[in-house]
């Protein structure tokens, strides 16, 4: 059985088109939206709404941990456009998602990332895609459990929960042979970005369930430049699957 796990995907349908070609499933660990791009401030929505350089401005402010300025000179863009700001991202959030779930290879099994918006992935799903959260689910005679979304942290992306109802999730899951998450487990040398120069959020909860089921493997991505892409808990091997938007290669797991 060989399948393909990709995550970050930040607008590739390009990569994303072919990431299932030679496997029998692919496995979307979320973030499948660009709204900034802290790499090109050209691309994403905020630039293509208010430009490279206003773009540029507000990841500069958010990458000092200004967050307070970055959402006023947000919130001073916003007062520029016709109509209710939510609009202009939702329209253009469904553009992408249009075009990533035709791109989106079948059979798939997905969960969310923490820039995801859930309520609108029902629109566009086709048939042999499926979505679990807090859900498990057999391949090729492995269970694979998974757990959408990330903790709240001051950049207040739009699935961010708290720490109990996520908890709650990994605690739905169960015992699994492969743990898939959007976000890491909390070991610090799985957070730090060693790009951005920051420490992402990992989760508490996950790290217990990784030490008291010890699954084979615990998949993830979120951190897009992480300081050790892998780690050993136990028998368990902690994986960070990389930032599909830079490689646009997918992670490949065989049994």
């Amino acid at each position: 059985m060989r399948v393909h796990v990709v995550s970050d995907v930040h607008g590739r349908a390009d990569a994303l088109a072919v990431a299932g070609q030679g496997a029998d499933a692919l496995i979307c660990l979320g973030d499948l939206i660009l709204f900034i791009d802290y790499d090109d401030h050209a691309q994403g929505i905020f630039a293509d709404l208010f430009g490279r350089d206003k773009a540029a401005e507000f990841i500069g402010l958010r990458t000092q941990k200004r967050f307070d300025e970055a959402r006023a000179l947000s919130a001073a863009l916003w007062a520029t456009l016709d109509g209710d700001p939510r609009e202009h991202i939702e329209r253009n959030v469904r553009a992408q998602y249009e075009a990533l779930f035709a791109a989106m290879p079948t059979p798939a099994y997905l969960t969310y990332g923490n820039v995801d918006l859930p309520r609108l992935w029902s629109d566009y799903l086709r048939p042999g895609h499926q979505v679990l959260d807090g859900e498990s689910v057999e391949i090729g005679g492995l269970r694979f459990g998974f757990v959408g979304g990330g903790l709240r942290t001051p950049y207040r992306t739009p699935y961010e929960i708290s720490d109990e109802e996520y908890a709650a999730k990994v605690e739905a899951v169960g015992e699994v042979d492969v743990l898939c998450c959007h976000i890491p487990p909390a070991l610090p040398e799985l957070l730090y970005d060693v790009v951005a120069r920051r420490f992402e959020r990992g989760s508490e909860a996950t790290l217990e369930a990784i030490r008291r089921i010890q699954p084979r493997y615990a998949l993830f991505g979120h951190v897009h430049n992480p300081l050790h892409a892998r780690a050993r808990v136990g028998r368990t091997e902690c994986v960070n699957v990389g930032h599909f938007r830079g490689k646009g290669v997918p992670f490949v797991l065989e049994w």
